[in-house]
């Protein structure tokens, strides 16, 4: 439409017509300039859009790359606009977006073609998307056809269409919006149906909707196996597999996620990687498109309400004041809410003055054409009061049906209804609660009426007696013959308390039942007279057999764990004295040979345990020196029964002259032919030659010794072997070190390096790093240093360290251990 010229006084027309007619061109010019003005700047918005969701750039960032494209090319901003959303070939054209449509020809640029024409693009002549398309392809397609998007409807509808063929399959679409009182709004759907459009059209804020969660947390939720996301979510449809895949994806405008955009399909297969991608990019894409489309705006409550509000804050039951509102034709489409009383509420949890504003169908969509809706248009028209019979509504609200029983009052006033409702089930719900509770409880009421000799249960008190409830209740003077005559002396005392003095009785009894003795606590007091007589007696009792059947197991536990630790302890204290019998500890260092040997054995912070852990250090006929360390796996007396026989065995086989490899072999013999058969230990044995100066030695699964010289730390090299007790053919290797003026040799057992959940070499290190800090140190060679940096505050095993040390200077022979 374009604005006209009109005649002035000159032309003859009245000077009032003519004056009004520059009014109306005015106007025209001006409508003329604001349809522009939209249209350019939904173009803008989508180009916009375009450029964040394929560059993932800020609004801004993607203006000022318009800005610059179209300054570089000498194009306008339009033109490089629809040459972004792709209809606009580089090479030239003006777009027709320049121009009014309709009012010029069409246009052939050079080379053939046409020229883009926004009037066809309006209409929706845009191709349908292809069966094969690329995913840069599918979003420069979106682009273009959101460009023509006008509202929520549209929007989700234009979505399917080009999501619809592959790569992403869709099948359905839904928008969401999101309000600031956490409640989700349908803004758009297609391909889900009317009915489940219905169901779903708000959300209220609870947990287990997948929408909700995207919106709240801003991150995309895949749903790709109904049966494992039935349990997390409410899933939209019925049946849950109707759309096996669906995806849902935040869309974010101003910096904040204000919608969910959800996409379903009924592909039963996950959503791959680069589908993924392109879903988020779509998106970032619809973030203009919302801009644009706006959510629709709440119609606003005329001022004369308010004080129909202040009336209806006072009233103590539900009321509502509802104006019609009506179509273009007349008729009565829907009702607005203009007043709501505090305890008014929808099925989404608003209440009172949060329902201002809205429609009746948005609170209770099924109201549409029911009995009650004909009531509200029959007193609209003819001012007659209605007043409905009680009629049960169902709702359904994020998936999750509800029902209640109401009766509806509706009343004239002036144009507009007052209706007020009133429930009929809360007195039934009230019950239903008080059955549930006893049941949960497993406990129940008793009444008895002294004056009449009357009895009263609840139900629960049956199945806690296990009593026919054919029978009726007991009296309280039956009671009695149900208790364990045990229980028969307290259980008079507090009648007596309760019947003669008023006092309150809670007691736990014990009474027989044909299941087994219960153990009820029977809680009661008096309703007296004028006269202070007693004439009722209420009471509760409550079944606490299961309780006090664990409380019996519990303490029988805590006895067997008692004894057991007494017989632990004993144990213990046994294999304690036995170990000190066979394996004397020395006060101070030995000489052996020219060496200063020094025996640390520390048991662990456990005690009920004690380890297998043993040395040995003796000087032999031959001048030679014995040493050896050894571990028997496990605890107790048998780890030192095998902890004695392994000490002495490998002694006098090896006084005797065996060989220190065949000493292993023939230990690991005896292991295996132990009564159980199953015991393992790890030994270290090595012999000194004072006349060379050289340690033989020989290992079976034993941490290596330590050697410091020159106050540097290294371990031997160890031969081969493996634990006693391990295997009948096992193979032990020798090994040899010279033994020089000054060195200190460490050998030890695993509870000096071993940590829970540690590498062994990583304690290894460690004990190799303590002992090059004290050798740095210097000192008078005491161990209680070393053993301060290695051992922990809760020491788990038994200690055994043999030091050894060569003075730079012979020292006196002689001793044994």
């Amino acid at each position: 439409m374009t604005s006209e010229s009109v005649q002035d006084e000159k032309s003859g027309v009245e000077p009032d017509v003519a004056a009004l007619a520059k009014v109306v061109a005015r106007l025209r010019a001006e409508n003329e300039r604001l349809e522009h003005l939209a249209s350019t700047t939904a173009v803008l918005e989508r180009a916009k859009g375009v450029l964040m969701a394929r560059s993932h750039c800020s609004a801004p960032a993607a203006y000022e790359q318009l800005t610059r494209r179209a300054r570089t090319a000498g194009r306008t901003l339009m033109e490089e606009c629809w040459i972004v959303l792709g209809d606009l070939p580089q090479g030239g054209g003006v777009p027709a977006a320049r121009r009014p449509p309709g009012r010029e020809g069409p246009e052939e640029p050079e080379g053939g073609g046409s020229v883009f024409d926004p009037a066809r693009y309006a209409r929706g002549a845009l191709p349908r998307p292809a069966g094969h398309r690329t995913h840069e392809e599918v979003l420069g397609a979106v682009g273009q056809a959101l460009a023509r998007v006008s509202g929520l409807p549209e929007l989700a509808g234009t979505l399917l269409d080009q999501l619809a063929g592959a790569p992403v399959r869709a099948d359905a679409v839904m928008i969401f919006l999101g309000r600031p009182d956490g409640v989700l709004e349908l803004g758009g759907h297609a391909g889900t149906g009317a009915a489940v459009a219905a169901q779903w059209r708000s959300v209220p804020p609870v947990s287990g909707i997948a929408a909700q969660d995207v919106v709240r947390r801003g991150e995309a939720v895949w749903l790709e196996d109904p049966e494992r996301d039935a349990l997390r979510y409410h899933l939209i449809g019925e049946p849950a597999r109707r759309w096996p895949s669906r995806a849902w994806l935040p869309v974010v405008t101003g910096g904040a996620v204000t919608a969910a955009l959800g996409v379903l399909r009924t592909v039963d297969a996950p959503f791959d990687p680069a589908v993924r991608d392109l879903l988020r990019a779509v998106a970032r894409l619809c973030a203009g498109s919302l801009r644009m489309c706006g959510t629709p705006a709440r119609r606003p409550v005329p001022a004369v309400t308010e004080p129909a509000q202040a009336v209806f804050d006072a009233l103590m039951e539900p009321a509502a004041l509802l104006t019609p509102v009506r179509s273009a034709t007349g008729e009565v489409e829907d009702f607005r809410i203009d007043a709501a009383a505090p305890r008014s509420v929808d099925v989404t949890g608003r209440r009172g003055r949060q329902l201002v504003g809205l429609r009746v169908l948005e609170c209770y969509p099924t109201m549409a054409g029911s009995a009650v809706w004909q009531g509200y248009l029959r007193t609209l028209e003819t001012g007659r009061p209605y007043q409905s019979e009680p009629f049960a509504y169902e709702e359904v609200v994020a998936g999750v049906r509800r029902q209640s029983v109401y009766s509806v009052r509706v009343a004239r006033l002036g144009g507009s209804l007052v209706v007020s409702w009133t429930g009929h089930d809360t007195e039934a719900r009230q019950q239903e609660l008080l059955a549930d509770l006893q049941r949960l409880g497993n406990l129940g009421w008793t009444d008895w009426d002294l004056a009449t000799g009357t009895a009263t249960w609840s139900p629960q008190v049956y199945d806690i007696l296990g009593r026919d409830p054919s029978l009726g209740p007991m009296g309280l003077d039956e009671m009695p013959r149900h208790l364990l005559p045990e229980d028969l002396p307290d259980f008079a005392r507090a009648v007596q308390a309760l019947l003669g003095d008023g006092m309150p009785m809670d007691h736990l009894f014990r009474f027989a039942t044909a299941s087994g003795v219960k153990h009820l606590r029977i809680v009661a007091e008096t309703v007296r007279d004028a006269d202070g007589t007693p004439v009722e007696v209420h009471g509760v009792i409550m079944d606490l057999t299961a309780r006090r059947r664990a409380e019996l197991a519990l303490l029988e536990s805590q006895q067997a764990v008692l004894a057991q630790r007494n017989v632990l302890q004993a144990e213990r204290l046994v294999a304690a004295r036995l170990q000190h019998a066979l394996l004397p500890l020395p006060t101070q260092s030995l000489n052996l040979a020219d060496l200063r040997v020094d025996v640390v054995y520390l048991p662990s912070h456990d005690d009920l345990s004690v380890g297998g852990d043993w040395y040995s250090a003796v000087e032999m006929p031959d001048g030679c020196v014995l040493f050896a360390v050894g571990d028997v796996a496990g605890h107790g007396i048998d780890a030192v029964a095998t902890m004695a026989q392994l000490r002495f065995t490998a002694k006098g086989m090896v006084f005797t002259g065996s060989s220190l490899t065949g000493a292993l072999h023939r230990l690991n013999t005896l292991l295996l032919h132990t009564p159980d058969g199953h015991a393992t230990a790890t030994l270290v044995l090595g012999r000194y030659d004072p006349a060379e100066r050289c340690l033989t030695w020989a290992q079976a699964g034993h941490p290596p010794p330590l050697l410091v010289r020159q106050g540097k730390p290294e371990y031997l090299t160890p031969p081969e072997g493996v634990l006693l007790g391990a295997t009948l053919r096992p193979s032990y290797g020798e090994a040899t070190c010279r033994i020089e003026p000054g060195d200190h040799l460490l050998m030890y057992t695993d509870g000096l390096i071993e940590r829970p959940g540690e590498h062994l070499d990583t304690g290894l290190d460690r004990l190799a790093e303590a002992v090059g800090n004290v050798s740095a140190r210097g000192g008078s060679g005491s161990l209680d240093a070393l053993l301060a940096r290695l051992l922990p505050d809760e020491q788990r095993d038994d200690v055994c360290l043999l030091s050894v040390r060569l003075p730079p200077e012979s020292a006196p022979r002689g001793g044994r251990a």
